[in-house]
């Protein structure tokens, strides 16, 4: 991996590259920091050329769902010391960040240029908030940020629970107040007992400031289901369509595929999106019949070497590899979904406008020796260059 730098340029010819879903090889003209012409034999002699032939280009890559404030990355190695169960890693998580340094403005910096220097241009961080830690993830991630060309928005998490830990609620709408993007929920059964409160809450909080929701949801099975359908029902009530996401959702994993097609017809309709990290054995929603019908879906990597877990490398299209592995996806058709989730999916997730390959959109630009989205996916190769906002940031 290269290290990180700027090279600037403000004009810039890519040559001979094959933007995705094109069929053919085209030049992209960069100007202002965006894409001004896709086409053949482009001529712009006042711009910087650099020759791509035959090489992949695509969007800036998102990540759509990590937790920065707890990462160890750029520290030396901690092995793991959680349990397997959910209570376990929090309580692990809360015992021990104090004695590791969590957050760490240092090493939430040193992750994102390795995410940067692959390819991320936007990340969505859930940052945990509780009486203990308060605010300081959350400036620990601005702080970070303001040094990283990534655009990085943060979800006000209530990692340790929300009603079940009294104070958190009133520290998750001073974060909005000082402008944090979005407000995060756990469980509303599993963890805090009251389904209907903490979305009262939380729902509440995301109407009031203009803020977009996502909520993690690790209950299985009927349980998790009916969360589901609580909370579509409250998104399609409160016309929150396209600002609600439903993070892991593994109920979805498991359930029979009648209620499945039921809740993702709800989903769609009610502009539900769903984010999956993919990890370990844990049910992953089923990718191909979700985008089937019409729902959004983008991933992430959740963590990247924390408390949780010791896995995870900032590399998206090694996470989109995971997803579709994860998914059995073989045809090249079916493991470009992952690559859709890791990029256009994410962005719909993160509200993103001038987002894609087309004129006028933000020149925030990947390139990869690969012959097509799914090689891309699988080989995961590294990047030949990466642009942000038309600078071009590693090549």
């Amino acid at each position: 991996m290269a290290p990180f730098r700027v090279l600037g340029m403000t004009d810039v010819l890519l040559r001979g590259g094959r933007p995705w879903g094109q069929e053919s090889s085209a030049d992209i003209l960069i100007r202002g920091g965006q894409i001004d012409h896709v086409g053949s034999g482009v001529d712009a002699p006042d711009a910087s050329v650099i020759d791509i032939t035959g090489q992949l280009v695509l969007p800036g890559l998102v990540e759509a769902h990590c937790h920065l404030d707890k990462t160890l990355y750029g520290g030396p190695w901690v092995p793991h010391s959680a349990d397997d169960t959910l209570a376990g890693r929090i309580g692990n998580d809360l015992s021990r960040r104090a004695e590791l340094g969590v957050p760490s403005v240092e090493r939430v910096t040193a992750l994102l240029r390795r995410m940067s220097a692959y390819g991320t241009t936007q990340v969505r961080t859930h940052t945990d908030i509780d009486p203990l830690v308060g605010l300081r993830g959350v400036e620990a991630v601005r702080e970070a940020a303001a040094g990283v060309p990534v655009d990085v928005r943060q979800v006000a998490f209530p990692q340790h629970g929300l009603l079940t830990n009294p104070g958190t609620a009133e520290l998750l709408e001073e974060a909005l107040k000082g402008g944090v993007e979005a407000v995060g929920g756990l469980d509303p059964a599993g963890i805090d007992r009251d389904p209907v409160r903490h979305l009262d809450l939380i729902f509440g909080l995301a109407e009031r400031y203009g803020a977009h929701l996502d909520i993690h949801l690790h209950d299985g099975g009927s349980l998790g289901g009916w969360e589901l359908e609580l909370i579509t029902e409250r998104t399609r009530v409160l016309g929150l369509g396209g600002r609600v996401t439903v993070s892991h959702a593994y109920a979805l994993g498991q359930l029979d595929d009648a209620h499945l097609d039921r809740l993702a017809h709800g989903f769609a309709e009610a502009g539900v999106a769903l984010a999956t990290a993919a990890v370990y054995s844990f049910p992953v929603p089923p990718l191909k019949r979700l985008r089937a019908a019409g729902v959004t879906v983008a991933c992430g990597h959740d963590g990247v070497r924390d408390l949780w877990g010791p896995y995870g490398s900032g590399d998206m299209l090694e996470r989109a590899m995971h997803l579709a592995y994860r998914s059995t996806f073989r045809a090249d058709d079916d493991i470009e979904l992952a690559l859709e989730a890791a990029t256009y999916g994410g962005a719909r997730v993160l509200g993103l406008d001038g987002y894609g390959l087309a004129p006028g959109d933000r020149a925030d630009l990947v390139v990869v020796p690969a012959s097509g989205p799914a090689e891309a996916v699988v080989v995961h190769p590294a990047r030949t260059l990466v642009m942000k906002d038309g600078t071009v940031l590693h090549n």
